[in-house]
């Protein structure tokens, strides 16, 4: 076997002009692929990072750019625009409050209405969310729809799967779509739902088998959507899975979900819509969950339901979130498991700081990502400078993900504060202007900082194992 490999790197090496031939193959290689990423037009760091990885890794780095390298959805929008038209009655106004400049932009950069909720509930970890849930499931008339990143088929994903067969062997219609990657219920899984008359849809499923097409691994959907009959919404950051439901695991997630009632629903319904139309291709339901989507009054909490995602290059939930806090005039707390920010955050952040604002920041000890926990921490000191209160939750692995600002505005839902959540992964978040949910988040990150010390800037930081891995992940902040 040595002779044999011996021989064949001699025949390589004895070919005329193979080196010519290999620096002019490497050097159209570098013109073509690095045109095409300049082209795109992204920030500067992450084009170099993409040009110096092509260059040092020929071929190699060809192929780790088709599969994970930024892409855009075009076919997307034109579903979503038809998804739209066929639910015109979504078109719901709300009533300006103080941060009608905020829900100006999310309108403008979603496309979605600014409407109101007549009640939301905050519902803290899984016992909270998954007894909610199964209970206004088995009071379904009509339909019950789902969109989760993360299905197991374990404990929790078999109560909600046994719940969801028993609606539809009563009539109702059951739309469940899961992101092909992040969940590992099977199909064989839901078969008894199938069985019934359910329906099961896969979020951008792999299709490397097209070589002339880029794979979307990379870009998958994050939210986490029901929307019962039309009346009863939820969204947050929980999935489907026993690791965020503290009755069945000690270490479950500490994690924040939100049961919506009201106008607010009816957005949550076109958002899964446009997502179940473009999974599938078929939009002959549209009709009927416009008829099955009942009017509602308009309720006392202005409501702006967000949306982001490669089909958009607005980026509207990084958007909010910096304009959010730039409008700060007393405080900007915030709780994140990722914590990955590009410039206009930092500088966002810095900045209120530096004016005096009481800005702090909730993450975890360890995330679920080691790579992630390092980068975080290699921001942690720019912003201590500045006057940030930094705190790291031990208890568990903190999952939620929110945005409490002044008295009166609050944002939740499925989006990490890093790179991928805002141009990467599918998101949806909910911003509220109502100083009672804002309250009531108050009281519930308040209650989180028991179990957080604060980061001191006077701690140890060796070296080799605390500020070199930690600049050596920051490298990677815009591929994370």
């Amino acid at each position: 076997m040595f002779e044999a490999l011996q021989g064949i790197w001699a025949s390589v090496v004895t070919t005329p002009h193979l080196l010519k031939l290999l620096t002019a193959t490497w050097g159209v290689y570098l013109v073509v692929l690095g045109g095409w990423i300049v082209l795109q037009k992204r920030e500067p760091v992450a084009t170099l990072s993409w040009l110096f990885g092509l260059a040092l890794l020929p071929y190699i780095g060809f192929l780790v750019y088709h599969v994970f390298g930024p892409q855009k959805i075009r076919r997307n929008r034109l579903r979503r625009t038809h998804s739209r038209a066929s639910m015109r009655n979504a078109q719901i106004e709300a009533e300006e409050g103080e941060a009608a400049e905020l829900v100006r932009l999310g309108q403008a950069t979603t496309g979605l209405p600014a409407t109101s909720s007549a009640e939301v509930d905050l519902l803290v970890d899984g016992a909270a969310k998954y007894t909610a849930l199964l209970a206004d499931i088995a009071h379904a008339e009509h339909h019950v729809h789902l969109e989760y990143y993360i299905y197991e088929p374990d404990t929790t994903g078999a109560a909600l799967r046994d719940a969801l067969v028993e609606r539809a062997r009563a009539g109702v219609r059951v739309r469940l779509l899961l992101d092909f990657v992040g969940s590992k219920a099977s199909r064989k899984f839901f078969a008894a739902l199938i069985e019934a008359g359910g329906e099961l849809a896969w979020f951008h499923p792999m299709r490397f088998g097209r070589i002339w097409q880029r794979p979307w691994t990379n870009l998958r959907t994050h939210r986490k959507i029901v929307v019962i009959d039309g009346r009863i919404g939820y969204t947050g950051g929980m999935n489907i899975t026993d690791e965020q439901d503290e009755r069945l695991r000690a270490d479950a997630y500490r994690d924040l979900h939100m049961r919506l009632v009201g106008k607010s629903v009816r957005v949550l319904q076109l958002v899964f819509a446009e997502d179940w139309a473009y999974a599938t291709g078929r939009r002959d339901f549209l009709a009927e969950v416009e008829r099955q989507t009942p009017p509602a009054d308009a309720g006392p909490i202005r409501t702006q339901v967000l949306t982001s995602g490669p089909d958009s290059n607005w980026e509207a939930i990084h958007r909010a979130h910096v304009g959010a806090i730039h409008a700060a005039k007393t405080r900007v707390w915030m709780t994140t498991p990722y914590f990955v920010p590009g410039e206009a955050a930092m500088m966002a952040l810095t900045s209120a700081a530096l004016a005096g604002l009481d800005v702090r920041l909730l993450v975890p000890e360890h995330s679920d990502s080691k790579l992630v926990t390092l980068a975080a921490r290699s921001y942690f000191g720019q912003l201590l400078v500045a006057g940030v209160k930094i705190y790291e939750y031990r208890s568990r692995l903190l999952h939620s993900k929110t945005l409490l600002v002044d008295d009166h505005l609050a944002l939740i839902g499925s989006a990490n504060f890093d790179h991928r959540s805002f141009r990467l992964n599918f998101e949806v978040s909910v911003l509220f202007d109502d100083p009672a949910i804002a309250a009531a988040l108050e009281q519930h990150i308040e209650r989180e900082f028991a179990h957080a010390p604060r980061v001191q800037r006077g701690r140890p930081r060796p070296l080799l194992s605390a500020r070199l891995p930690e600049a050596l992940a920051r490298l990677c902040s815009p591929l994370l």
